[in-house]
């Protein structure tokens, strides 16, 4: 069996962070959660995200394996990931793919983020199937542009 990726999985209130060339931390959003030691990320739309952007709500919105940090000053570093699959709104709902985390996270506990390593078996199974939709996509995204170029302006969260 393969060993589990330490996976972070966040609620977002919004579309934007990550963009479009995969940089989690864009915009500083959930920057000390930036910080966390994790080998995997998950962006999952909150029940009530900000108003505009009500189609991403319950669904899986992107997915990031094998993260790259760089410190970029705000609240946490700023985040590239070599495998990387940007759903949004076009995301399958958690729901369906992952009955045990969606009722863990939205509504037995209703955390914000959490860790697979801290979650028992069930859900980090689960966990490995929504990561293997970005292999099954088979979208590597490698970032020819120059830092400043993934590293914009960021807008405050």
């Amino acid at each position: 069996m393969e060993k589990p990726l330490n996976t972070l999985v966040y609620k977002r209130t919004h579309r934007g962070d990550p963009d479009e060339s995969g940089v989690f931390g864009i915009h500083d959003c959930m920057g000390r959660v930036r910080r966390w030691a994790f080998e995997a990320a998950v962006g999952v739309g909150g029940k009530k995200p900000d108003r505009g952007h009500e189609d991403i709500a319950n669904k899986i919105n992107w997915i990031g394996i094998r993260p790259f940090k760089k410190e970029a000053g705000g609240k946490g570093p700023r985040v590239e990931f070599e495998h990387f699959l940007l759903l949004e709104e076009d995301g399958p709902h958690i729901r369906d793919l992952a009955p045990k985390l969606y009722r863990h996270m939205f509504e037995d506990q209703h955390v914000r983020a959490v860790l697979s390593r801290s979650l028992p078996r069930e859900m980090q199974d689960e966990i490995r199937g929504i990561l293997r939709l970005a292999g099954e996509n088979n979208h590597t995204r490698k970032s020819r542009r120059s830092p400043e170029e993934r590293f914009p302006q960021r807008r405050r969260c």
